[in-house]
């Protein structure tokens, strides 16, 4: 077998296991009212208001980091912060310093739904990986 053709199989079958975990995330969130895109974005913000995000500010991210951090691109990632905002589990603010700026932050209810899902989260991730 070529050298080409071993890279594509080992592509097909990197893609083949992120799709299976991405799967199981996702049913493993859907219990928790949860996709895993939006999963990834109250873990974001959970990680940055905890210190260990790049500002680790109280005021959240800006929108273009998270979208550089959850891997959305800027629609997807307006759409889902859209219904997180929705649901209460997260907040916008303007930027004082740049008023074309957006923060996004998570909320009281944004966090204790993110404890109550992170369990099931991290035990799928766990299983995946441990195999």
């Amino acid at each position: 077998m070529s050298e080409v053709r071993e890279q594509v199989e080992e592509w097909r079958e990197l893609a083949r296991q992120v799709a299976v975990l991405s799967c199981r995330l996702d049913k493993a969130l859907h219990e928790h009212g949860l996709g895993m895109s939006e999963f990834e974005i109250l873990d974001r913000l959970a990680d940055d208001k905890a210190g260990h995000g790049r500002d680790g500010g109280e005021k959240g991210l800006r929108i273009q980091q998270l979208s550089e951090e959850v891997h959305l691109t800027q629609s997807a990632l307006s759409r889902a912060v859209a219904r997180l905002e929705k649901e209460g589990l997260v907040r916008r603010s303007m930027c004082p310093q740049d008023r074309r700026g957006v923060f996004v932050a998570l909320t009281d209810e944004g966090e204790r739904r993110w404890e109550k899902a992170r369990p099931s989260h991290r035990a799928v991730i766990a299983e995946a990986l441990t195999r």
